[in-house]
């Protein structure tokens, strides 16, 4: 898997860990109708699942080298 910049990670766990909370928050209370209650609990707990692959990912990935081939090479004057 090629290096992801860890603020975009950070906003990407965030994202899903926040929906997930909220979902599970919705789906156990009484706001939703009773057939969809499982269905909106469910996706949540894919979601907190999707947080805990991105968090695996950020404490995981090692930073990626610069390219040497795309550095601009210096001119010796002499």
């Amino acid at each position: 898997m090629r290096y992801i910049e860890p603020t975009r990670v950070k906003v990407l766990m965030m994202m899903f860990f926040a929906t997930g909370a909220v979902g599970i928050l919705i789906g156990l209370s009484g706001i939703t109708p009773p057939n969809l209650k499982i269905m909106i609990t469910l996706m949540s707990i894919i979601n907190i699942g999707l947080g805990a692959f991105f968090t695996f990912i950020y404490l995981t990935q090692i930073q990626g080298q610069p390219d040497a081939r795309k550095k601009k090479k210096k001119k010796k004057l002499d």
